[in-house]
């Protein structure tokens, strides 16, 4: 079974939405906003995934933080800010079984479809 995460009006997750439906994958999907996050979760996408992966730096909530408060933030203070700010998690996120895979790019299209054969 394949679980997607993140936020259902993102234009990437629509593209994935519509890629998975155009292939033929079946999928549920968990929408932050509606169906809520909390540290746990965003824990077990760190530790599947790593939190350079998880964490969007390239998204406006994340770079509009002070640089400092940026630069003192370990790992559990990450993990924590993300559970309270859902759009600086990368999206999407799946979960193919017991494997993980993120993001929605061409390249990350071709390593997902493996995955999925």
């Amino acid at each position: 079974m394949i679980k997607i995460f993140g936020i259902k009006n993102c234009d990437t997750m629509k593209k994935a939405f519509k890629w998975m439906d155009a292939n033929g994958h079946d999928y549920t999907f968990h929408d932050y906003r509606k169906d809520g996050i909390d540290e746990e979760m965003v824990a077990e996408f760190v530790d599947a995934l790593g939190i350079d992966l998880v964490l969007n730096t390239r998204g406006t909530t994340w770079r509009k933080l002070p640089d400092d408060q940026k630069e003192s933030l370990d790992d559990a203070g990450k993990i924590k800010l993300l559970a309270e700010n859902e759009a600086m998690i990368k999206r999407p996120i799946f979960k193919i079984g017991d494997d993980w895979a993120i993001g929605f790019a061409k390249k990350d299209q071709a390593a997902l479809e493996e995955r999925l054969k």
